[in-house]
């Protein structure tokens, strides 16, 4: 289990383009790491769109913004350009990165027991350390929760 103050564990993945993607190539800038079940699901999509709508603050504060699922590129890609996220998402197909970070949990739907993720957000700060976590998260008003938090 990773509390704050924990090293962030290593991210190597492709993004919504394809592209690899490396967390130490956004070392020195903070990161918020928002683990999400499912690309183009309801509350999913809230949660992206807030964080879209919120985006430019985070930026304003020099913060990276990535959503990451077990979705492939080409899911992520359409969820990606319907709407309309300025930010990139990561593919954790293997679901190796949501174990890594403990959010890869058994959850309750419908009365049954099924593996997903539990929607959690990472705050990690320039050196790579976590500095903050927001576990259980409910998607409507969580971005504006996190940019307060910054």
């Amino acid at each position: 289990m990773l509390t704050e103050g924990d090293m962030a564990p290593e991210i190597q993945l492709q993004t919504d383009t394809g592209e690899p993607f490396d967390l130490k190539g956004v070392r020195g800038k903070k990161v918020v790491l928002f683990f999400y079940p499912k690309a183009s699901t309801p509350g999913c999509t809230v949660e992206a769109c807030e964080f879209r709508d919120t985006f430019k603050k985070f930026e304003k504060k020099g913060v990276v913004v990535l959503g990451i699922s077990k979705d492939t590129p080409k899911a992520q890609t359409t969820f990606k350009v319907n709407q309309k996220l300025p930010y990139t998402l990561l593919c954790d197909v293997d679901k190796k990165v949501a174990e890594a970070y403990g959010v890869w949990k058994e959850k309750n739907m419908y009365g049954k027991k099924v593996m997903g993720v539990e929607r959690t957000t990472f705050v990690i700060d320039e050196r790579g350390k976590i500095a903050k976590i927001f576990s259980k998260v409910k998607p409507a008003g969580h971005a504006a929760e996190v940019l307060a938090g910054l």
